[in-house]
């Protein structure tokens, strides 16, 4: 049986595209169709709009008509988290605050992805203003795992990672301050990466933590995150916080081949209460690289035990600063856990937040010592499997711990750091996806992305689709 034009990727979609084989009008329709019936189960989209992606898709098969190409992102159809700004268009950032807003300008992302041709279908649903891995939306309802409608998707990005992988997008971006890309990618069966601080640009995209936020692809293959990367990634003088350093073509290196490259495992931390069969899908995940060709070394950083600290104190102290004003003036507007967690954000003083600081500064200079002796660090992305909407704790090996803590503490050393990680299913637990991390150090994407490569390469039965209409029928 042909397979569905929504259910495709960019690598697939894009040579069918650019010799005509198909419209970019049929691929469009494709995904708003399959959108409109499955987003009544999974609430993943806070507005599609279908008369914009068709106005888009008729010009980009214009352009196409005329000879005009403009790289493997023209005409594929790409809903983004509802929290960054389109120009003229509503951006709610996923909160009753800004419901009403209307954005002057595009985000720079946006911008790029204009600029070569994607056609826009809709906003995607988010934690309130990102600040949170739940995706449990008070004000445009939880967003829903599509293996389990009854588990979170993880958040923040969890519209993003469920509309991917029930195939209602054929990719997205994602904002990432603690794991809200990582979390999400491994809850859902998708891939989802963390780039290195400063290497996309943030400008346009409402704020958690100024200097812990990153943007990053959110795709049903490595090759497409590799793609979507360049196209995003650059230097911006409207942002400072970007790096003038030059964009590689990422999808050239994903060769598959590791032969020779190092795994740093850190046991201490990252794999420390962990559930027993994530950790068995990760080690046998690092067993399967290892027979690639790959070492395995461990690995110790002694700051990491202080990283959850650090952690929280900043991004608390950076998202008191942020939503001042609005704390004062319209708190009870704020979501029951958003307005709890921002009250609790202006606890921490001067002198936490610097601690805070000191202890970012002795973990990045670990973790490039590290990164002298390794290629990559490898941990779970998660170490439980996602919880039920609404549950506050999770389940580790019989022990009960607080859900936020958890689901962000193996994923938020890498933007404390600022470096880029991966996520890559790597197996199922009943009947959910588990994600394998893959980290790297500052601007080695291409080593990242490679072994995420080499593994997806030797493991397609991971790649697997929920049963949508199994769901529909229930």
């Amino acid at each position: 049986m042909e397979q569905p034009l929504y259910q495709k990727t960019i690598t697939e979609l894009a040579p069918l595209i650019k010799s005509k084989e198909i419209s970019t009008i049929e691929v469009t329709q494709s995904v708003l169709k399959q959108a409109k019936d499955y987003n009544v189960l999974i609430n993943a989209f806070i507005s599609i709009d279908e008369a914009k992606a068709l106005e888009d898709a008729k010009q980009a098969e214009a352009e196409i008509n005329q000879g005009i190409y403009k790289g493997p992102l023209h005409g594929i159809p790409m809903a983004l988290k509802d929290i960054l700004h389109f120009e003229n268009e509503r951006v709610t950032f996923g909160s009753k605050i800004h419901q009403d807003f209307i954005a002057s300008e595009n985000a720079t992302v946006v911008s790029k992805l204009k600029e070569v041709g994607t056609t826009f279908t809709g906003k995607l649903n988010m934690h309130e203003y990102a600040y949170g891995p739940t995706n449990n939306n008070p004000h445009y309802g939880p967003c829903r795992n599509p293996w389990n409608m009854e588990k979170i998707p993880g958040g923040s990005s969890g519209g993003s990672a469920a509309a991917v992988a029930a195939d209602l997008t054929i990719a997205s971006l994602g904002t990432d301050t603690a794991g809200s890309v990582r979390i999400p990618a491994s809850a859902c069966g998708i891939v989802g990466l963390k780039p290195t601080h400063g290497r996309v640009s943030k400008y346009g995209c409402f704020p958690l933590s100024w200097s812990l936020d990153h943007i990053g692809p959110m795709t049903k293959t490595v090759e497409d995150t590799a793609i979507l990367l360049e196209y995003i990634a650059g230097y911006d003088e409207k942002d400072p916080t970007t790096i003038d350093k030059p964009v590689e073509n990422y999808a050239s290196f994903l060769t598959g081949d590791i032969k020779g490259k190092v795994i740093g495992i850190e046991e201490d931390y990252f794999f420390n209460s962990v559930d027993r069969k994530v950790k068995q899908l990760v080690e046998t995940a690092i067993k399967q690289l290892e027979s690639l060709g790959a070492k395995v070394e461990l690995v110790n950083i002694p700051s990491l035990k202080y990283s959850e600290y650090a952690e929280y104190i900043t991004f608390m102290a950076e998202s008191a600063t942020i939503h001042r004003n609005n704390l004062i003036s319209r708190i009870d507007q704020f979501g029951p856990d958003v307005q709890h967690l921002l009250k609790f954000s202006n606890i921490p003083s001067a002198v936490d937040y610097l601690q805070g600081q000191q202890v970012r500064t002795m973990m990045i200079k670990e973790f490039a010592n590290v990164f002298n002796q390794v290629d990559v660090l490898i941990s779970p992305t998660l170490p439980a499997l996602p919880p039920t909407i609404g549950d506050e704790m999770v389940v580790i090996n019989g022990k009960e711990y607080p859900a936020l803590d958890s689901i962000i503490r193996l994923t938020s050393p890498a933007n404390l750091v600022g470096i880029p990680a991966i996520s890559v299913p790597c197996g199922f637990s009943n009947g959910l996806p588990v994600g394998l991390q893959i980290m790297g150090a500052a601007f080695n994407e291409k080593d990242v992305l490679n072994f995420a490569y080499a593994f997806e390469k030797n493991n397609p039965q991971f790649s697997k689709k929920p049963n949508l209409k199994e769901l529909l029928t229930n």
